[in-house]
């Protein structure tokens, strides 16, 4: 498995607090499957992100684990006014692997108006937005068409893997299923922070998916387009939206798919 969300470097926000807490995510990534992980430390208001630093805390940890996990490097981007001006001087500064995708995290407490337009012109400078765990966002979760719009824009979606467990509330919870049941979910990554209450474990969440929806299913979600992203590729599987109110359809049912 590939996790494509994860806050894995050391000191450089609200992840792994020192390097042995860095490691034992790593060997819990290991110990449970995963291959391949991108460090996204957050870039916010809060938290600076600095290229720099975040390729040598990459550069040590990798050194430390080289041939037993392979680490990249992107962000959590948050949508500010000065990160959309300095992304558009060097998009790739802040892109997962530094290819062509990027996680995009909302506020909780505002969607502006101009966050449509804003989306815009990430894909106008050749990015490919991937809106990160709108299921915990209350205000994204309260109107779905909000996300159908982004995903009819050309956005894809990120779904936390401990939502499906309920580890982030019911209501988390059931609009993740019913995300994927109409087509609106594309990754399901860890977003881990450390090895209790936010672990870097993916397989749990690839079972429950591969018994309710088919292992097809859950290894696009938790393989295949991760790995697309990895390695900077179109995805290989796009399901086809269902824009009819998702409430109102039968669990589990199954979707019509595209596969390149």
């Amino acid at each position: 498995m590939i996790d494509i969300h994860c806050h894995i470097l050391p000191g450089l926000d609200d992840g792994a607090e020192s390097m042995e807490m860095a490691c034992a995510m790593a060997e819990m990534a290991i110990a449970d499957g995963i291959t391949h992980v991108i460090a996204t430390p957050h870039a916010s208001q809060e938290y600076a992100f600095i290229p720099k630093l975040v390729r040598a805390r990459r550069d040590e940890l990798q050194a430390r684990f080289e041939g037993r996990l392979a680490l990249a490097t992107g962000c959590d981007f948050h949508l500010s006014f000065e990160n959309l001006q300095s992304i558009r001087l060097d998009p790739t500064r802040y892109t997962l692997h530094q290819k062509s995708y990027l996680l995009v995290e909302f506020a909780d407490y505002a969607i502006p108006p101009s966050l449509d337009q804003a989306l815009h012109e990430l894909q106008l400078a050749g990015l490919q937005p991937i809106i990160t765990h709108p299921e915990r966002n209350p205000l994204i979760r309260a109107k779905s068409e909000r996300l159908f719009r982004w995903l009819r824009q050309g956005c894809y979606v990120q779904v936390t893997a401990q939502s499906l467990l309920g580890r982030f509330g019911k209501s988390a919870q059931m609009k993740a299923e019913e995300w994927l049941d109409v087509g609106a979910v594309h990754f399901l990554a860890s977003d881990a922070h450390n090895i209790t209450s936010r672990p870097l474990q993916l397989k749990e969440t690839f079972d429950q998916v591969a018994g309710s929806r088919g292992e097809e299913t859950a290894r696009f979600l938790l393989e295949e387009n991760p790995r697309a992203v990895f390695e900077g590729k179109p995805l290989p599987w796009v399901p086809e939206l269902d824009e009819s109110t998702e409430e109102t359809l039968p669990a589990r049912r199954r979707k019509r798919f595209w596969i390149f």
